[in-house]
């Protein structure tokens, strides 16, 4: 059985030779085969450097070399789309992702799991992060169909059907574990305490954060673009009603509440009735956007975990 282990780094050279040390010392006690794969992420100190020695000294090492820094998720992407083998697990290489853990995700694929998912513990950031995380997840499990388990990591394992279907898919602005649960599949987890980083620091800054959690709605949902359209349908009719109501207490009965309504408060109804019509048709638009968005995203119509008629020919 061929296990790859993809690594995506960026500028870890204060740090890297020694989770390398590690991972390599713990395949060299398994049965099974592993293979890792370094996705260098266009680092701008000695961590290339660093790759392309070990990569040189190590039958088990392989390095993907990216031309700039992209990113971590199409880092990833990248480092799925060479692997090989049974199955893949994606880790970061700073070490907050115990690596004692990887027996508990092959365990859980064996016993029949297609992703085996690592979820923190604790977030282990700031309370403010804490609370933003916890915003985010709130609303984009209540948006998406697509469900993210809270605190959940790129530190996963994934069968070799599910990375055949994932690369598949070509989004660019991606978050890639919310695309491996859209494609379903029998799922567990392994809960862990993330270990403290061996160097360096986060390189996810809070701008990034932001980008990362709007890309995730913008790609998994199109919710965002209905929203407006909502608070227009909910608009519209409240007006209307409010300056029939007007119309007909203050012209047809001749005002007996003694309400008095204003010509400006007439012309602000009026108002409110137009931006109801506006925010309605830009949640049209968003009806056709959402269409073209998941024509362009170019995913599977559908994925096959099982079929009968092809175990059966398999069989033959």
């Amino acid at each position: 059985m061929i296990i790859s282990v993809v690594v995506p780094v960026y500028n870890e050279q204060n740090s890297l030779q020694q989770f390398n040390d590690k991972l390599l010392d713990f395949i060299s006690n398994q049965k099974d085969e592993y293979k890792i794969i370094y996705v260098n992420d266009g680092s701008t100190d000695d961590t290339y450097k660093l790759l392309k020695n070990i990569a040189l000294n190590s039958k088990s090492v392989s390095l993907v070399s990216l031309s700039k820094n992209f990113g971590k998720e199409i880092a990833l992407s990248a480092g799925i789309y060479y692997a090989q083998g049974d199955a893949v697990i994606t880790i970061d290489g700073d070490g907050q992702h115990p690596i004692s853990y990887i027996p508990s995700f092959i365990s859980k694929w064996q016993k029949g799991a297609a992703v085996v998912i690592g979820v923190r513990k604790n977030h282990g950031g700031s309370s403010f992060k804490k609370l933003a995380s916890g915003i985010f997840y709130k609303l984009f499990n209540a948006f998406s169909d697509v469900k993210l388990v809270p605190y959940s990591t790129d530190f996963r394992l994934i069968d070799k059907n599910v990375r055949t279907e994932f690369i598949k898919m070509q989004e660019t602005n991606r978050i890639n574990r919310g695309l491996i649960d859209w494609l379903g599949y029998s799922r567990d987890y392994v809960y862990f305490e993330p270990n403290l980083r061996h160097g360096g620091v986060a390189k996810y800054s809070f701008a990034k954060l932001i980008k990362l959690a709007s890309d995730s709605f913008v790609s998994l949902t199109p919710v965002p673009l209905y929203i407006f359209g909502f608070i227009g349908i909910l608009i519209t009719p409240l007006a209307l009603l409010l300056g029939l109501f007007i119309i007909f207490e203050q012209y047809i009965l001749g005002d007996p509440l003694l309400l008095d309504f204003t010509g400006t408060a007439m012309l602000g109804v009026l108002i409110i009735f137009l931006v109801g019509m506006v925010l309605m048709s830009q949640g049209i638009i968003g009806l056709y956007l959402s269409h073209i968005q998941a024509q362009s995203a170019n995913r599977p119509l559908f994925v096959i975990d099982y079929s009968k008629s092809t175990i059966d020919k398999d069989a033959k």
